[in-house]
């Protein structure tokens, strides 16, 4: 007897951030009914590419306005209501941030530094996709010169679930 493979629902997300006093913050919203910290994500319109998809759930969800880059991120999976979901991830330069926008009386937003949003964050397959956003691909420029004034081979420590080389905050892997 064979089973049933269920298909994945496809969503876009995007991982809003800006630099802030040359440190580097992300923007969480609640989910709708606000008990978990979440990124804004969506399904993903008939005859919309998935980095425009994602920026609509950004200003729908979040109210922020940015290019969001179409390489994406990659992607990860969760089960929602006995459904799954596969979210492909794209990072967005905030440019703007509004006051009025589709869903401001649904959901809080906070901008977080990157280690802060991942301990707020509770799905591990998001936290991954924030630190890999954040220490691996666009914005390692960021923490380069950190690493080359800070760095000890006894402090470098690969995380066991996507190897990533955490050198800059080996107290995140309490939180993968």
């Amino acid at each position: 007897m064979s089973q049933k493979v269920s298909k994945a629902f496809k969503q876009s997300g995007v991982i809003p951030y800006r630099v802030n006093n040359g440190r580097i913050e992300i923007l969480l919203i609640t989910s709708r009914d606000r008990r978990h910290w979440v990124i804004p994500k969506g399904g993903i319109p008939n005859g919309m590419s998935p980095p425009d998809s994602a920026a609509k759930e950004a200003w729908e969800e979040a109210g922020v306005i940015g290019q969001v880059d179409v390489k994406k991120l990659g992607s990860y999976k969760y089960r929602k209501r006995g459904k799954i979901y596969q979210v492909h991830m794209y990072l967005m330069p905030v440019e703007m941030v509004c006051e009025e926008y589709p869903e401001v009386g649904k959901r809080q937003r906070q901008w977080l530094e990157v280690t802060k949003a991942v301990r707020l964050v509770k799905k591990a397959s998001l936290k991954r996709m924030i630190l890999k956003g954040f220490f691996q691909t666009k914005l390692r420029s960021y923490a380069l010169p950190l690493l080359k004034i800070n760095l000890r081979l006894s402090l470098l420590t690969q995380c066991k679930h996507c190897g990533l080389i955490l050198a800059l905050y080996p107290q995140l892997k309490k939180h993968l």
